[in-house]
């Protein structure tokens, strides 16, 4: 019984780190229903069902922890959000990073900061190795998102240096690769 919990005894789950990401996702969506009161009903209509299943899915979330909560195997302790100590420095990192993107996105552009923002983060949490990978995945990474996203769905992401360039490039390829469309 060295590794085993004794009968009767168990810890109870730290689940307050746990619930984060739901309280934020919850605060992104009724600010975003918020934003879209103006616009057609298709507009409407889609982000509607998407927020909707969002909230559902967070409500079915939380009703989960509840019970775990009433059943006295969880609580509200946020542990798990520092805990390893060692992790902190990381996460803080990961942090700076992702703030930093959403700074810079507006005047690099999508693809740029996009290749910066996963270049760097898989290096910080791959501690520096494989670095010719990393340079690898986050290119292809970032003009796959490119092509899909700017060009394929015409989304209107932040243009910057690389989309100003890309466009008359793709421009010409497109005549030849999309049939003129």
């Amino acid at each position: 019984m060295d590794n085993e919990t004794k009968p009767g005894k168990s810890e109870k789950k730290h689940i307050g780190a746990d619930l984060v990401i739901p309280v934020a996702a919850l605060a992104f969506t009724v600010y975003y229903f918020t934003t879209i009161i103006d616009l057609p009903w298709t507009a409407q209509a889609s982000t509607f069902l998407i927020g909707g299943l969002l909230v559902l899915t967070i409500a079915a979330f939380a009703v989960f922890n509840t019970i775990a909560i009433i059943r006295g195997e969880a609580d509200l302790g946020f542990q798990r959000l520092t805990d390893p100590f060692s992790f902190l420095p990381t996460r803080a990192a990961l942090f700076v990073l992702t703030v930093a993107y959403i700074i810079v996105i507006d005047t690099a552009g999508f693809t740029i900061t996009t290749f910066v923002f996963l270049f760097a983060a898989m290096l910080l949490l791959g501690r520096g190795n494989r670095w010719k990978f990393v340079t690898a995945l986050s290119g292809v990474l970032s003009f796959g998102g490119y092509m899909l996203f700017i060009y394929a769905f015409e989304v209107r992401f932040p243009k910057g240096p690389f989309e100003s360039l890309m466009d008359p490039i793709m421009a010409n390829l497109g005549l030849a690769l999309w049939g003129g469309n």
